[in-house]
């Protein structure tokens, strides 16, 4: 039989990523995997960004593009590369600007994904290792031990963008979105509409690259008490509630597509953000959703006693 296709299309969104690009491009350089191209969203670097990715191809036999992007903040940038009419390849992965790839990184993910019939949406994530500016080792990402599934994704988000795979079938899916829809982050939805149309996810336990911690990062590790406390904090001041009422929406169109049991998640806990608390208690319930932790979870119930989900 004929090899299954494996080019890998790196979609890398890029806002004056000046500081670490260069160590980010290198390790794509020193991946195993050698059959990739390289998509660059640009949305309005004012340093040596765009100078920096054009030395690079200049050194470099794969293919890489260079696109505007719409300057509507990063999850729309990555949603706008998925969707760009630039994308070539058979697999997609999202990738930071500022870490660093383990060289096996797309080897890894390509090997479990590579036994997912083409037609049924795929997604590899896994964890990290989290360095700081210098690339110190600062420890491992959090790991997440309770299966992957829509009931978890409706609420939560376990894989970071930066260690993510997927294949044609997930591709289509986004595709499938408005390109301006209202997103909390791409790497949440993706999680999300996989699991939605019942597709297949692997969490990886091993870490697949370097995630750099510093002042200018958009989101951050999630580990530790200070990530608890920002948590707490974006909960009791509504944020939680606002992202639930964003992913409920960006989902929206998909709702046709999901399975009948994860149809009735959708519905379930949609209605369960309103009404009496009684109500509202009942319905998040019979919705099964879960988070990954113990206290996480019991902070679903108080959340919906104060009307904040």
């Amino acid at each position: 039989m004929p090899a299954r296709p494996d080019k890998i299309t790196i979609l890398l969104a890029t806002k004056d990523g000046a500081r670490f690009l260069a160590e980010q491009l290198q390790s794509y350089r020193d991946q195993s995997h050698r059959n990739w191209e390289l998509l660059v969203s640009d949305d309005g670097s004012s340093d040596q960004t765009l100078d920096i990715v054009r030395a690079f191809a200049a050194g470099v036999s794969q293919r890489v593009t260079i696109i505007e992007g719409p300057r509507l903040g990063f999850a729309l940038n990555f949603l706008s590369l998925v969707q760009s009419s630039e994308v070539q390849g058979d697999f997609f992965c999202f990738s930071d600007q500022d870490d660093v790839w383990l060289p096996n990184k797309l080897e890894r993910a390509l090997r479990w994904i590579e036994t997912v019939p083409a037609g049924m949406p795929a997604l590899y994530c896994g964890r990290t290792e989290l360095v700081d500016a210098s690339g110190r080792s600062l420890g491992l990402s959090r790991l997440f031990r309770k299966p992957p599934s829509f009931r978890n994704a409706l609420i939560q988000s376990i894989g970071g963008g930066n260690t993510m795979l997927f294949n044609g079938a997930t591709r289509e899916i986004l595709c499938s979105l408005p390109p301006h829809n209202k997103i909390v982050s791409h790497d949440w939805l993706a999680y999300q509409a996989v699991t939605a149309v019942g597709g297949r996810i692997r969490y990886d336990e091993a870490p697949c690259l370097q995630y750099r911690q510093h002042a200018e990062n958009l989101t951050g590790s999630n580990t530790g008490f200070d990530a608890r406390m920002v948590r707490m904090k974006s909960f009791l001041h509504g944020r939680f509630r606002n992202w639930n009422e964003a992913n409920l929406a960006a989902l929206k169109p998909l709702r046709p597509r999901m399975t009948l049991e994860n149809g009735r998640t959708y519905d379930l806990f949609a209605a369960s953000r309103d009404g009496g608390i009684v109500q509202r208690l009942r319905l998040l319930r019979r919705s099964g959703v879960y988070r990954q932790g113990s206290l996480e979870n019991l902070g679903l119930f108080v959340g919906s006693i104060l009307g904040r989900l």
